[in-house]
Order: C-alpha cells, then structure tokens, then sequence
C-alpha cells in the first residue's frame, strides 16, 4: 500500500519523505491557508515546492465546480511539475472533467467519494485514483472501511484501473484497516503513520535490552 502525507506543511512533508516510506502527499487551499499560505501565486509555488520534495503523486485540487472552469484550472496546475495529480470533486461536471484530463493525459484524483456508485463513476470517467473519505463516513455512523472493501471488490470485477485512495485518516487503526481491506493508497496526517511505529511492548523490550547491554559493560 502506498503512502501520501495529507497535509501542506513542508516540514511535515520532510519528516515523512526522510522516512523512506512517502510515496505521494494530498493537499488542497484549506490545507494551505492553514499554513498561511494564500493568493494563488503562493498557493502555485508551494504546489512546486512539494513535488520538488517529493518529486511524484502530488495532489493538487481544482477550485472551479463547472467543467469548463476546472479544465482551466486543471491544465494550469497540471503545467506546474511533471508529479500533479488534479483533484476533481465528485460531481457531475466533475465527471466530465475526469473524462477530458484522462484522453488528454492528465492525471486525477476524484475527491469526496461516499459511494460505491461515486467510485463506479469515477472509474468509468478514467481517474487514476478515488479518494472515499472513511472518517467522515465514520462521522455520520457507516463504516467507512467498509466502503473500501466494497469499491475494491468491485473494481477487482470489472479490472478498473483506477486505484482506491482512502482519505479522512483518524487514527492509525484506520491505516491497518485500510490495508486489509486492500486499499491501494492511504493519505495521512503525519501523526496517523508516526503512530504506526508505537508499540507497548516495543518500548518495554527496548528498555530492557538497554538495561541488559548497560549490564554487561559494567
């Protein structure tokens, strides 16, 4: 399974890439006036800043939700690096926009998926990936996992190309879940995958082979 960091903090982005385990980041506007980051010729170049960290599989989302407007808008941030991925909203115009960016060979990420008949769609519109938002499924009492397996197995049916991207990671249990249920990619926060690492009894072990070492050298 892949990993994207989900955030627009270059020292986030960093700290996951010096890991050796980042294989992409997701970010959007919401994302970046988080960091301070607004006007969108500062928006555009820290886009460039991130693919230049991470050099491949940057998400960058389109604001327009008309199809001529997120094709304008697509093809500008396409012509940023090599490493974009448009994001496009899961609407009908969005849709068609999928459908333009995949015959003229951009690649898409189709965001806020909370259907298996959204991913169906996505996927028949030529998107590379498909972003179901578990958490937020979770939120409103469905299991957001759940949705995983089902886009999975159907894509399994039919052969789709298009990789299944589970986005609104809570927790690091979503990532295990996740990965069971076979998701493609899982977009994170940095503290989900650092959160992978902790273990109780990985901490008593070590502690006691320090003892043990510190020992032997007296």
């Amino acid at each position: 399974m892949k990993f994207f960091i989900d955030t627009a903090n270059i020292s986030q982005i960093k700290e996951a890439n010096d890991l050796g385990i980042l294989d992409g980041v997701t970010t959007n506007p919401s994302l970046m006036a988080k960091e301070g980051i607004k006007g969108e010729e500062n928006i555009l170049k820290h886009y460039v800043a991130i693919c230049n960290l991470v050099g491949k599989n940057v998400s960058a989302e389109v604001i327009s939700t008309d199809f001529e407007g997120m094709i304008t808008e697509g093809k500008k941030l396409a012509a940023l690096h090599p490493a974009i991925v448009v994001k496009v909203p899961m609407i009908k115009d969005g849709i068609k926009a999928l459908k333009w960016f995949s015959d003229n060979g951009i690649k898409t990420n189709c965001t806020l998926v909370f259907s298996a008949g959204q991913a169906i769609m996505a996927a028949k519109a030529g998107a590379n990936y498909v972003s179901p938002f578990i958490g937020r499924i979770d939120d409103a009492s469905w299991d957001g996992v759940q949705l995983i397996e089902q886009i999975v197995h159907i894509y399994g049916n039919y052969g789709y190309k298009t990789e299944v991207l589970a986005a609104s990671i809570r927790n690091p249990l979503h990532i295990v879940r996740c990965a069971e249920a076979g998701a493609d990619v899982c977009t994170c926060p940095l503290d989900s995958i650092l959160g992978l690492l902790k273990h109780p009894l990985t901490d008593i072990g070590l502690e006691k082979f320090l003892a043990d070492h510190k020992k032997g050298q007296q």
